[in-house]
């Protein structure tokens, strides 16, 4: 007799040992009922228990089974978030345009080592990110997509390859010769970078921050040379 058919649910010695492990553990009734009524399913006449419960591994989902339900297992990735704004001494009109030179970022942000428009598809940037920290010299690239921007207000992006990242930068005026700029940066923790995810935020944070100000700096000799 093969394993299979040694399992299987139409066998009356096996629904008889079932019966008497039932009627001797309070609660293991319900189980028995249970297999009785697959017993007498159509859906089951031909398949053991083996073939039952072990078919269709775990993370695989089979429509219809009472058995499974209708999802797959994914593992989920922890995502940061971190928000830094500072006050610049440039019109909301120029700090807006100054950022969207994506190209000059990597000279007052201190980890993108290079970010370079795509060829024909001026919506999409390839950016590098080289940092020394936590004793590793870290590298990462990407490949976003800027989102639809609203002039003077707000641009934000998304990556669509690489290191997962999104995020936005808004521009508040506070008066006709200043204004407020805030960045928001969300990204999944690379896995190198899990053991110190907790002191990630905090530290990133510290290196946006210090990129707005250098950025306020360099506002203020863009808009200085745009206006001789």
């Amino acid at each position: 007799m093969s394993a299979t058919s040694s399992f299987s649910v139409s066998t009356p010695t096996h629904l008889t040992d079932l019966t008497r492990r039932s009627r001797s553990r309070s609660g293991c009734t319900v189980a028995f009922n249970a297999i009785s009524t697959l017993r007498n399913s159509h859906c089951l006449r031909q398949r053991s228990v083996t073939e039952v419960f072990l078919r269709y591994p775990y993370g695989v989902t089979k429509r219809n089974s009472i058995f499974t339900r209708n999802r797959s297992f994914s593992p989920v990735m922890e995502w940061q978030d971190c928000t830094v704004r500072t006050e610049i001494d440039v019109p909301t009109s120029v700090a807006y345009k100054c950022y969207s030179d994506k190209q000059s970022i990597p000279r007052w942000m201190p980890f993108i080592s290079s970010v370079k428009i795509v060829e024909d598809k001026p919506e999409l940037s390839q950016w590098s990110l080289k940092y020394k920290a936590f004793g590793r010299d870290i590298e990462f690239s990407w490949l976003a997509r800027n989102m639809q921007p609203i002039p003077n207000q707000k641009i934000h992006w998304r990556s669509m390859e690489g290191l997962p990242n999104r995020g936005a930068v808004r521009f508040y005026p506070k008066g006709p010769s200043s204004c407020i700029v805030e960045l928001t940066v969300s990204y999944e923790i690379p896995q190198i970078l899990t053991p110190v995810g907790s002191a990630l935020r905090p530290f990133l944070e510290g290196l946006l921050m210090r990129g707005l100000e250098r950025f306020a700096k360099f506002a203020k000799t863009y808009h200085a040379d745009s206006t001789v």
